[in-house]
């Protein structure tokens, strides 16, 4: 998973196709516990790029996006939000995948 490294490149990334963007910290137990599943999410929607956004690191990104609990999800496709997944909630596996095959119609790649 690709680092986001500024606001600019956020903005940027999200133009370009199927985007899923996860919101966390290094500090954050719920993010840690779905770290080592989430390769196995990453090449399940191969066709989608997937970025970390650190809260530590863009505070102003997490307040313009209303995020306000992590680990959470944007997904994104060709600029558009498709949907969400922002809750202060542990995530499973299996409702990430949900989350992803909703938000991006349903494709499971």
């Amino acid at each position: 998973m690709k680092m986001i490294e500024s606001i600019e490149q956020y903005n940027e990334v999200i133009q370009r196709g199927k985007v899923i963007m996860m919101f966390t910290a290094d500090w954050c137990p719920d993010c840690q516990v779905i770290k080592p599943i989430l390769p196995e999410i990453e090449a399940q929607f191969s066709d989608y790029t997937f970025y970390a956004v650190d809260r530590d690191q863009l505070i102003d990104l997490f307040t313009e996006h209303n995020v306000f609990g992590i680990p959470s999800f944007i997904a994104y496709e060709n600029g558009r939000e498709r949907g969400r997944f922002v809750s202060k909630d542990r995530k499973t596996k299996e409702e990430i995948v949900a989350f992803i095959q909703q938000s991006l119609g349903g494709r499971n790649e």
